[in-house]
């Protein structure tokens, strides 16, 4: 029991060792610039962003493909969004400065009911899966069922 206690306890001494590595490794950069992406990966990218954001089109088919299957898995409806019109940035980082950059965007999505809805969204520069890319959080105004966005939308915008 005894001999499995040290073991453990010198593998946790080795693991924090190469930890503090990887830290002053990430931690050794000479001018301001993008996290590395050793930085993204253990959250420490602070205020090292670049303002790389795409434009308002390049999340209209991710907006579709999570809007589809949100409403099939969990409200039980095959409404879809078949297309886009008036697709326009609201605001581009409108915070302080140093904070996340993110593009406001709004659009009027032609929805399969044959109505027309706004639809609400910003686009997060390393805001994706692990923030490995831009990632985009929406809203759909009269689809926001369990109103994480109310009212109509509203925290989905500046």
């Amino acid at each position: 029991m005894v001999r499995q206690m040290v073991g453990f306890v010198s593998s946790l001494r080795t693991a924090a060792v190469a930890a503090a590595a990887v830290l002053a490794l990430a931690g050794q950069s000479g001018s301001a610039q993008a996290a590395s992406w050793i930085e993204k990966g253990i959250y420490l990218s602070g205020p090292n962003y670049d303002g790389d954001v795409p434009p308002c089109e390049a999340a209209l088919g991710e907006i579709t493909s999570r809007f589809e299957s949100t409403q099939a898995q969990f409200w039980n409806t095959s409404v879809q969004i078949l297309g886009y019109e008036k697709v326009r940035q609201v605001a581009f980082s409108p915070w302080a400065k140093g904070t996340v950059p993110r593009r406001f965007c709004t659009a009027v999505a032609d929805i399969s009911t044959g109505r027309k809805h706004v639809v609400n969204y910003y686009i997060t520069e390393d805001g994706g899966m692990i923030g490995a890319t831009w990632g985009v959080t929406y809203c759909v105004v009269g689809f926001d069922r369990s109103m994480a966005y109310s009212p109509a939308c509203k925290m989905a915008r500046p």
